[in-house]
């Protein structure tokens, strides 16, 4: 075409040019879930602080067929302009799949709508081994390059990488750099091997995250172990990160991010609990129905399934005490056609059970007049962390199972250093924070945490660990 040179083409920026520039070095980032990272929980957790959010993880080769028709509707609908517009950005799409051409044709469909798409090779879950992605390719490092590499050559926009650890800091790291020599703008470390789900969660390793980041020269999203927002200063300090990524964390407290009053500021008690109480933990029922506002407000439909995992986790310490309304709440039902009705209307029980939670709540307030919030946090023995009151959104940590073969580390095979060990999560993931052991303080500026470390070994994982989504399961990629 007359007048037009190559040199008129936009740039295609990479590493921490595109992290800066594009994503405006965002810190604070909210993971790929399925089934539950969908736009109005975006929108959402952006409100609270969130600076960088992934869509759920997508099926490329259903993507590509695009033969099942709601398929494509329900997980990146480009039909009313709101997914990948500008409330939902900057934003990052991301797949899975073993095949180049159905992830180069799927992402070629969305690249107009997303940031960068990002490569799922974390999900440790069998629906992932039967369909051969997620961590089940990790062994497949010639496949893993093609992958990234097809989507880095053709695609408008940066491709990204998501992975979990080997068992070793140094096949993580040679790992790591292949990822990054095949086109990786930006590396997402799950500091857990993939056997490490379920029972066998345990704590994130943030030293193999530090690993990745000395060894590597694009940007480093540590992922992992993120229950507080105390936590999120800690992980950047242990691992050098440039964000952090949370899951659960950010479920149960889409507020996550955010700092909490200024008369929470560290230094202000020296009780146990003040450490823990130095982010916003807004009332349980505020943030449901503000979500549902979000739902009822947009043209893009949010699935029931979708719905009701959010509100059973934001609810879920109110609910432990009226347990008459989490019943209720357990037997709504919305179908697809009253969801597509005027106006949301189909949402109205839930708003109706939410408000009458709601005057409740209020009741126990006023009962706890007069006492600060760490009178009303006692430290729960069994996992060392505060336990909030009801009314207030909190992380779900749960202490290991008792049986000690549960936390010992599966046997070594040939191929990745560990047996692949085939379990099934519970709904609700379990929670827990800090690094797997201390770091030395050669190897950064913040001292190691040494005084949790016992309590630390008590806890599992804190990020979702199933990938197919239900009612209260969460995925994650």
């Amino acid at each position: 075409m007359p007048g037009v040179t190559l040199e008129d083409k936009p740039k295609k920026l990479g590493g921490y040019e595109f992290f800066d520039k594009v994503l405006g070095s965002p810190k604070y980032v909210v993971a790929p879930m399925v089934d539950q990272s969908e736009l109005a929980w975006r929108k959402l957790s952006r409100r609270y602080g969130a600076q960088l959010v992934y869509t759920p993880m997508i099926n490329a080769k259903m993507y590509a067929e695009g033969i099942r028709k709601p398929y494509r509707e329900q997980n990146f609908d480009t039909v009313h302009g709101e997914e990948g517009g500008p409330e939902d950005r900057p934003l990052i799409v991301q797949f899975c799949g073993n095949n180049p051409d159905h992830l180069l044709t799927s992402a070629k469909l969305l690249e107009p709508y997303c940031d960068a798409v990002d490569i799922n090779l974390g999900c440790p879950q069998d629906i992932a081994r039967r369909g051969r992605y997620g961590s089940y390719l990790q062994d497949e490092w010639d496949l893993i390059y093609q992958l990234i590499n097809t989507l880095h050559k053709n695609l408008s926009v940066p491709v990204t990488a998501k992975f979990r650890v080997f068992p070793t800091v140094e096949k993580t790291v040679e790992y790591a750099k292949m990822l990054e020599r095949a086109g990786a703008q930006i590396l997402t470390c799950h500091g857990r091997t993939r056997e490490q789900r379920g029972h066998r969660s345990g704590v994130a390793d943030w030293e193999k995250i530090r690993a990745v980041k000395e060894a590597v020269s694009v940007p480093v999203i540590a992922n992992g172990n993120i229950l507080f927002y105390s936590d999120i200063e800690k992980c950047l300090a242990a691992t050098g990160a440039d964000a952090v990524m949370s899951a659960e964390g950010n479920l149960y407290n889409p507020a996550i991010f955010q700092p909490g009053p200024a008369s929470s500021t560290p230094g202000a008690s020296t009780s146990a609990a003040a450490q823990y109480l130095t982010g916003s933990h807004p009332r349980t029922t505020h943030l449901a129905l503000e979500y549902l506002a979000i739902v009822k407000s947009q043209k893009t439909l949010t699935t029931p399934s979708a719905v009701k995992g959010h509100l059973f986790k934001l609810l879920r310490p109110a609910l432990q005490v009226h347990r008459d309304l989490r019943e209720q709440l357990g037997r709504v039902r919305v179908e697809r056609s009253e969801r597509d009705k005027d106006g949301g209307s189909a949402w109205d029980k839930y708003e109706e059970l939410i408000r009458e939670l709601d005057a409740r709540l209020e009741v126990d307030i006023k009962a706890a007049k007069g006492k600060s919030l760490e009178e009303l946090s006692p430290i729960d023995e069994a996992t060392g962390f505060p336990v909030l009151p009801h009314w207030l959104v909190q992380p779900y940590v749960r202490p290991l199972p008792a049986e000690p073969e549960a936390a010992k580390p599966p046997a070594e095979s040939d191929k990745s250093g560990v047996e692949v060990v085939a379990t099934e999560c519970a709904a609700e993931d379990v929670a827990s924070r800090g690094s797997k052991r201390p770091i030395s303080p050669e190897r950064h500026s913040a001292p190691p945490d040494t005084a949790g470390e016992s309590k630390r070994a008590k806890l599992t994982s804190d990020e979702p660990s199933s990938c197919v989504a239900g009612n209260s399961d969460v995925a994650v990629g």
